[in-house]
C-alpha cells in the first residue's frame, strides 16, 4: 500500500462529524451500468475476469474485510439483472443483499442508501469495476470514518506530467504535487452521504460520491490507495487485471 507522506495521517484525528460513528458498516456497490467502453456484451459488473464476474471479485474482497457488516449491490433493473446478481452472490459468505439500481450511478447509490437498515451509520461506496482492490484499503477507509472523518477517499499520487490544453494547444503544465488519483471504496457517515444525495442535482451528476459531499462544503479526507485498485474500464484494463490475478495466484 502507498505510504506517500502527502496522504498518510490526513484522515486521522479529523473530527469532521463531532463524534466517531459506532454503528454497523455497510458497503454499497452500484453495478447497474452498461460499461460501453468495454465493448458489447453483458453489463460491466458482470464481465468475467479469471472465470468470475468483476462483481464477484469485488464483493469477495468486501465480505473478507473484518470491519464490513453488510454489502448491498444495486443491480441492473432490467431482467435478468436482479435475478442474475442474486444467483452470483448466493454462495458468498457474509450478509449480501441486492436491490434494483437506477439509470445512473448516482441514482443507484441513492436507491441502495435508502434501503440500508437503520443501524448502519458508516457507508462505503465501491465500484464493482475496481475488482482487485485489496482488503487493506477497505479497512483503512472504515478506520478513518470510525476515527471521526465524515468523508474519506483512497488516493494515489499522479505519476504522469499533466498539461492543461485548449484544443490541441498546451496552455499550462499543472503542478502534479497537489494532485491525486481517486479510488474506491469511498467512506462516509450515513448522515453526510444521505444529505449529499438529497442536495444533489440529478441533471448534474458527480463522477463520485465525494464530489457530492464537496458540493456541501464539507471536508473530504484521504487515505493511501493501492495500485491494484485501478478501475477496469477498457479491454486493456482487463488484460492488466488478468496479469494481476496470475501474479496473486
Amino acid at each position: 500500500m502507498s505510504t506517500d507522506p502527502a496522504e498518510t495521517g490526513s484522515a486521522a484525528g479529523a473530527a469532521d462529524t463531532g463524534a466517531a460513528a459506532r454503528g454497523r458498516v455497510a458497503v454499497i456497490v452500484p453495478a447497474a451500468g452498461k460499461g460501453e467502453r468495454l465493448g458489447p456484451g453483458a453489463p460491466k459488473a458482470l464481465r468475467e475476469l479469471g472465470g468470475f464476474p468483476l462483481l464477484v471479485h469485488a464483493v469477495r474482497t468486501l465480505v473478507a474485510a473484518r470491519s464490513v457488516d453488510l454489502v448491498v449491490v444495486a443491480a441492473p433493473p432490467a431482467p435478468p439483472g436482479l435475478a442474475e446478481v442474486q444467483r452470483l452472490l448466493a454462495d458468498l459468505p457474509g450478509d449480501t443483499r441486492v436491490v434494483a439500481g437506477g439509470e445512473s450511478r448516482q441514482e443507484s447509490v441513492a436507491l441502495a442508501l435508502a434501503a440500508l437498515p437503520a443501524d448502519c451509520d458508516v457507508v462505503l461506496v465501491h465500484d464493482a469495476a475496481r475488482a482487485l482492490t485489496p482488503v487493506d484499503v477497505v479497512e483503512a477507509v472504515v478506520g478513518a470514518v470510525r476515527g471521526g472523518a465524515g468523508a474519506v477517499i483512497p488516493v494515489l499520487p499522479v505519476a504522469d506530467t499533466i498539461k492543461a490544453v485548449d484544443g490541441d494547444l498546451v496552455t499550462a503544465t499543472v503542478d502534479r504535487s497537489t494532485l491525486r488519483a481517486v479510488q474506491t471504496p469511498q467512506g462516509f457517515t450515513r448522515d453526510i452521504l444521505t444529505e449529499a444525495h438529497a442536495a444533489s442535482d440529478p441533471s448534474l451528476p458527480a463522477t463520485d460520491d465525494a464530489g457530492l459531499v464537496e458540493a456541501l462544503g464539507r471536508p473530504v479526507r484521504t487515505v493511501p490507495g493501492h495500485a491494484e485498485a485501478f478501475k477496469i474500464t477498457t479491454p486493456f484494463d482487463l488484460v492488466l487485471a488478468e496479469a494481476v490475478l496470475r501474479r496473486r495466484r
